[in-house]
C-alpha cells in the first residue's frame, strides 16, 4: 500500500503559500475593478442594462452558483481528508469536486450557446460586452483550476509522489478563488440590473 508523507507548516503560513495569496488578491482586485466599471456603465445606461439583464437565464445562473458552491465545499472536505491521511477518501471527494466544476462548465457552455443563438454576442451592447468579458475570464479560471486539480489528483496517485500538502492547499486556494469570483459576478450580472 502506498503512503503519502504530509508536511505541515506553522499556523502563520497561509494555505497555498504567500505567492498564491498574492495571485488571489490580484485576481479579486481585477474582477472588482471590472464590476465597478460595469456598475458605473449600468448607471449611465440603466434601460439598456435592465433590458439586457432580463435576457439572462437566472435559473441557469443560480444552478451554476450551486454547482460551484458544492464543488468548493467538496474541495474543503477533500483537503481535510488528506490531512487526516485518508488518501482514498481524498481522491474520491476530489473527483466529485472536479465533476461539479465540469457541470458548471457544461451548463455555462449551454448558456453561451443560447446567447450566441439569440445574437447576444460581445458586440450586442455594453451590458453584453461586460457579460462576455467577465464570464469568459471566469471560465478560463475554472478551466485552469480543473487542470490544477487534475494534476494534483494524478500527482498524489503516483508512487513516491512529490506532490505535497502545500500543493494541494495551493490548488484548493485557487479553486476557492473561482468560487469567490463567481459569488461576486452572479449577483452583479444576473440580479443587480
Amino acid at each position: 500500500m502506498k503512503t503519502t508523507t504530509i508536511n505541515y507548516k506553522n499556523i502563520y503560513y497561509p494555505p497555498g503559500g504567500i505567492l498564491m495569496w498574492i495571485i488571489i488578491f490580484l485576481e479579486l482586485f481585477t474582477f472588482g475593478i471590472a464590476l465597478i466599471a460595469m456598475a458605473y456603465y449600468g448607471n449611465q445606461e440603466p434601460e439598456i442594462f435592465h433590458d439586457s439583464s432580463l435576457k439572462l437565464n437566472k435559473t441557469i445562473g443560480m444552478i451554476n452558483t450551486m454547482f460551484l458552491l458544492t464543488s468548493g465545499y467538496l474541495m474543503a472536505i477533500s483537503v481535510a481528508q488528506l490531512k487526516k491521511g485518508n488518501l482514498k477518501k481524498f481522491e474520491k471527494i476530489l473527483l466529485l469536486t472536479m465533476l461539479f466544476g465540469l457541470l458548471f462548465l457544461g451548463l455555462k457552455s449551454f448558456e453561451y450557446y443560447e446567447k450566441i443563438g439569440d445574437g447576444l454576442d460581445i458586440n450586442y451592447n455594453t451590458f453584453f460586452s461586460f457579460y462576455w468579458m467577465l464570464t469568459l475570464f471566469h471560465v478560463i479560471h475554472v478551466i485552469v483550476g480543473l487542470v490544477i486539480l487534475t494534476s494534483v489528483y494524478f500527482g498524489l496517485r503516483k508512487e513516491n509522489s512529490h506532490t505535497s500538502i502545500e500543493d494541494v492547499e495551493a490548488s484548493a486556494a485557487f479553486w476557492h478563488m473561482c468560487d469567490l469570483i463567481w459569488i461576486l459576478l452572479f449577483p452583479v450580472i444576473y440580479l443587480l440590473f
